[in-house]
């Protein structure tokens, strides 16, 4: 584990992102399949098993030192995390303990014997921690003190995260795809291609994943393409492109899915990389009356039959993660694929060719779709720009019939992997905005632990036709939009301006207003004030604003109305 771990320590000093993909590189083409394969399954973020808790870790040095849990708690809130304080504060205590203590188990003895030899990374992940984990409890504060003394110090948050299934660090999937590409001399595509499926920390798969490039192109089976992404759009030297190139769609608020339909069956995935074949049965089954080796790349939104416009992302978000759907949710919240490219035609991959061809295609495809559940299938309509003074037109267009805005591509693009600037775009809608005032503040977590940077914002209920029964509301909450120096002195204010704890949670004076954006508006039974709002952000400080000034429910409620015409 150590060469893992001298890897983490490079990459956490390292700012550039050139120097970054040559470490991971040099490391991946170096360690053996066996632990390439779990150094992957970290650096991406994959989801494990925990296999002890930093609670768990945290009455274990309690157990040994007698820390108070005021002391615990107190540094736990200048660092956000169990197993890093835990990490930080042995050094303090370790003295306070008795020497190692001496394990007679006969199946955990042997391995902590090992930890001085410094065993490759797969015998940690494989065999030392699980061990850890499966141990009664008395055992296993015996054997977590005497790794730790055996780890050295400067090891021991690494251990803790990987026992507390936790870790993370700061290298994003990109730069880990690059490193992959780079030291076994393949394209970054390829490498994409290879990760949608699941990623096994075995190295039969890390052999499979560095391979050299077959050049004949067998049936991807169940795996989806790697996801082509937009670009906001900059308006800035685009407006001098001939219009008549482009292509014109709304974008919908949905999920982006891509449609496999093979002979062995159906496979939706979300742009996450999740099956979500279970939440939406019925696009599975609409889906069987697609030619086989048909994939379709679209967005699922709930949308009634033969309705002009789509339900809320509320009702979609109802069904996302159901193992099973009621028939009672599937009337409430119907659902429907908007497809709007085809990315393989009967085994042969379109995505080399240019978007007009492939919307022919698609074009086809939707024609000769039949069946009861034929509706659920509907094509994204669409348009060629006619010239570029009627793009927020069209853009407002889409926003009345339900859409968050544009979609543009350039009619002779082929289809790419991950977000490739100048062919695709996106046209947002200009963000609802509303004044809330500051109520209540929470520290932040990570490296902004110890300052104030999650935010809780209320606008006013002025219902009442007497003022002094005017409350503030609790609306939203927002934790971006603020740029350091704004952080440090909001920080301050808090601090001075504390009226009652409750946890991590201050009350402070209702005296600050700050400008909030946000995507979307809708009514919600699980929040005071009966809103909720999407992607909530600061986008102002507003300084110039009163705290009598701000916002009130009527405001908002009269956004939700503009968005959505038929709530009530």
């Amino acid at each position: 584990m150590e060469r893992f771990a001298q890897l983490i320590d490079a990459l956490d000093g390292c700012n550039g992102s050139k120097r970054k993909v040559e470490l991971l590189s040099t490391y991946l083409a170096e360690v053996p399949a066996n632990d390439g394969c779990w150094a992957l399954n970290l650096l991406l973020g994959e989801r494990r098993k925990r296999l002890i808790t930093g609670r768990r870790l945290r009455e274990i040095l309690q157990q040994s030192t007698s820390l108070p849990d005021w002391l615990f708690e107190d540094c736990h809130s200048h660092v956000g995390d169990s197993a890093e304080t835990v990490a930080l504060l042995w050094p303090q205590l370790r003295d306070k303990l008795p020497s190692s203590p001496s394990i007679q188990d006969s199946g955990i003895s042997p391995l902590l014997a090992r930890v001085p030899e410094s065993p490759p990374l797969h015998w940690w992940m494989e065999s030392l921690l699980p061990s850890l984990a499966h141990c009664d409890s008395e055992l296993q504060t015996q054997a977590m003190t005497a790794l730790w003394w055996a780890v050295p110090e400067e090891r021991h948050f690494l251990l803790n995260k990987l026992l507390t299934g936790g870790f993370r660090i700061g290298v994003a999937r990109g730069l880990v795809v690059k490193g992959v590409a780079a030291a076994f001399a393949l394209e970054e595509t390829t490498v994409l291609e290879r990760l949608m499926g699941d990623i096994e920390p075995t190295a039969s798969w890390f052999e499979q994943l560095s391979a050299p490039l077959d050049q004949k192109r067998t049936n991807r089976g169940a795996v989806p393409y790697p996801f082509f992404l937009a670009s906001p759009l900059q308006p800035d030297g685009l407006c001098d492109t001939d219009p008549h190139t482009w292509w014109i769609e709304s974008k919908w608020d949905g999920i982006r899915g891509q449609l496999i339909r093979r002979e062995e069956g159906v496979f939706l995935w979300s742009r996450g990389e999740e099956l979500i074949n279970t939440s939406f049965p019925e696009l599975v089954a609409m889906a069987e009356r697609l030619p086989a080796n048909t994939v379709l790349d679209g967005e699922v939104i709930c949308w009634q039959k033969e309705q002009s416009r789509p339900l809320p992302f509320a009702n979609l978000q109802r069904r996302l993660g159901r193992k099973r759907v009621s028939l009672k949710l599937k009337e409430e919240c119907p659902v429907q694929f908007v497809a709007y490219d085809l990315l393989e035609d009967g085994g042969t991959d379109l995505r080399d060719q240019p978007l007009t061809i492939r919307l022919n295609k698609l074009s086809e495809y939707y024609r000769s779709i039949d069946g009861p559940e034929a509706w659920r299938l509907r094509r994204s309509e669409g348009e060629v720009l006619k010239n570029w003074e009627v793009l927020d037109e069209l853009r407002l267009k889409a926003g009345n019939g339900g859409a968050e805005g544009l979609m543009l591509k350039e009619l002779q693009s082929p289809y790419l992997a991950g977000r490739k600037r100048g062919f695709w775009w996106k046209h947002k809608l200009e963000p609802m905005t509303l004044d809330g005032v500051l109520i209540y503040a929470q520290a932040g977590s990570g490296r902004r632990a110890n300052l104030f940077t999650d935010y809780t914002f209320a606008l006013w209920d002025r219902r009442s036709d007497d003022p002094a029964d005017h409350q503030l509301v609790t609306f939203a909450k927002a934790y971006s939009g603020l740029n350091d120096e704004e952080i440090l002195t909001l920080d301050r204010w808090i601090r001075r301006h504390t009226r009652e704890r409750f946890g991590p949670t201050r009350v402070v004076d209702p005296e600050l207003v700050f400008e909030i954006g946000f995507e979307g508006i809708q009514q919600s039974k699980r929040h005071k004030c009966g809103l909720a709002v999407r992607f909530p952000r600061i986008l102002r400080w507003r300084q110039d604003r009163s705290a009598e000034s701000a916002d009130s429910l009527h405001n908002a409620e009269q956004l939700l109305l503009q968005r959505q015409p038929n709530a009530a």
